[in-house]
């Protein structure tokens, strides 16, 4: 039966977030025995876009197509939709709103490459820019996977993003935080530096501020093309999806992130290591998560529709 899942049929599931780590680890692991070509993108105006991202996970007997848009003048500006497949015969199962799916996995990927690639350190010192959704799901899933690391976060002061951002993660025992001015103060002394800034037109960082064995996480890429040079290692989801910058060339070298998670990299070899990690985002995760939550909801009580509408978000709690 084709069904329709709507944002809030998935906030009834209250899934954790070491779930979505869960989940995405699976298909790090999986992801060679999988379909993933490659996303098209068609530029709209003001910096929209459309993107459209197939992929096919055998294992899952699933097929699956995500579709992001940006358009500005929305609220929210970026929406995303997942259609699944019955991989044995084509039948359509569902569509479904993934702005939650997104956000999880998006922040699920950053965690688990934090975890895996940064240095053991009694208290980590990690620097987030860009306070938005993502930044959150992100924290979220990396304080729930560590609950026995301590975290000392420097936020970088916007408006009131910061004080608020706080707020949020109040009852966590195992982090504290600081909130700086200056893009120099969030980056000297930083392990680990996540930035979940959309957009940038500038550098953020100067060479000589990212200090021996730093961890950085782009998770938007943008801002950070100058560390692209002298980072000892870089890591990414998929090449095809790397090899177009423009300073590919240069990395001293390159891996896919996921041979890090099967063993085939060694990732992280000496303390004084910069890594830096490109996760631009891959189908599979969306398909995969997408595909267990919607096992979840036809054998559970939720009552999904029939009759296809889009459901307006206004603000969602991650």
């Amino acid at each position: 039966m084709q069904t329709i899942i709507k944002h809030s049929d998935i906030e009834l599931l209250k899934i954790k977030p070491t779930q979505y780590m869960e989940w995405v680890r699976y298909m790090l692991l999986n992801q060679y025995e999988s379909n993933i070509p490659p996303k098209t993108s068609i530029p709209l105006p003001d910096n929209g876009f459309f993107n459209t991202m197939p992929c096919y996970i055998p294992k899952a007997n699933v097929i699956g197509l995500k579709t992001v848009s940006r358009y500005v003048n929305n609220n929210p500006a970026l929406d995303a939709t997942i259609m699944l497949y019955n991989s044995l015969n084509g039948e359509l199962l569902t569509i479904m709103d993934a702005t939650i799916i997104t956000a999880m996995r998006t922040g699920a990927v950053a965690a688990t490459s934090i975890l895996t690639l940064k240095n053991d350190n009694e208290i980590n010192n990690l620097s987030i820019i860009g306070l938005g959704v993502t930044a959150r799901a992100s924290l979220l899933c990396l304080l729930d996977s560590s609950k026995n690391e301590k975290y000392r976060i420097k936020l970088m002061r916007y408006k009131d993003q910061a004080e608020v951002f706080i707020e949020r993660f109040i009852s966590y025992d195992n982090v504290e935080f600081e909130i700086v001015d200056t893009h120099k103060d969030l980056i000297v002394g930083a392990d680990i530096i996540l930035s979940c800034v959309t957009n940038s037109s500038q550098l953020i960082g100067e060479d000589s501020w990212f200090k021996e064995g730093v961890l950085l996480v782009p998770v938007h890429t943008k801002g950070f093309q100058n560390c692209d040079s002298f980072f000892d290692k870089v890591y990414g989801d998929l090449t095809t999806q790397i090899s177009s910058f423009k300073y590919f060339d240069k990395f001293k070298t390159f891996n896919e992130f996921a041979k890090v998670i099967i063993g085939d990299d060694k990732g992280r070899e000496s303390r004084d290591q910069r890594i830096l990690v490109y996760n631009i985002g891959m189908a599979i995760h969306d398909i995969f998560i997408g595909n267990e939550i919607y096992k979840s909801i036809i054998n559970s009580e939720v009552d999904v529709t029939n009759i296809y509408f889009k459901e307006k978000i206004d603000k969602f709690y991650i």
